[in-house]
């Protein structure tokens, strides 16, 4: 699925084993898998704390009362976020 085929209603979650956290030695948000850790920055830990299964236009939702960015920029890079991610098989789309 690339970000193109992410609409409104396309529900995201972390994918089975994936696990998102703080470092407990850097303070750092992290997504441990089987294979490894990926070391986040703010805004993808931001993405990534919404990714409980609800829809992406919530997560959009949620994340503009955050950030003062236009809702289409906002969109467009959490939807490049999330199949980027998904491309990794760190997260599941549905």
């Amino acid at each position: 699925m690339d970000s193109h085929q992410i609409c409104a209603t396309t529900r995201v979650r972390l994918a089975p084993q994936v696990r998102f956290q703080l470092d407990p030695v850097t303070g750092k948000s992290v997504l441990l898998y089987p294979e490894g850790i990926l070391e986040l920055n703010e805004t993808a830990a931001d993405v990534l704390a919404c990714c409980d299964g609800r829809p992406f236009a919530e997560i959009v939702e949620a994340l503009g009362e955050q950030y003062d960015v236009d809702a289409q920029t906002l969109s467009s890079d959490v939807r490049q976020t999330l199949a980027d991610l998904r491309q990794r098989k760190l997260v599941e789309l549905t």
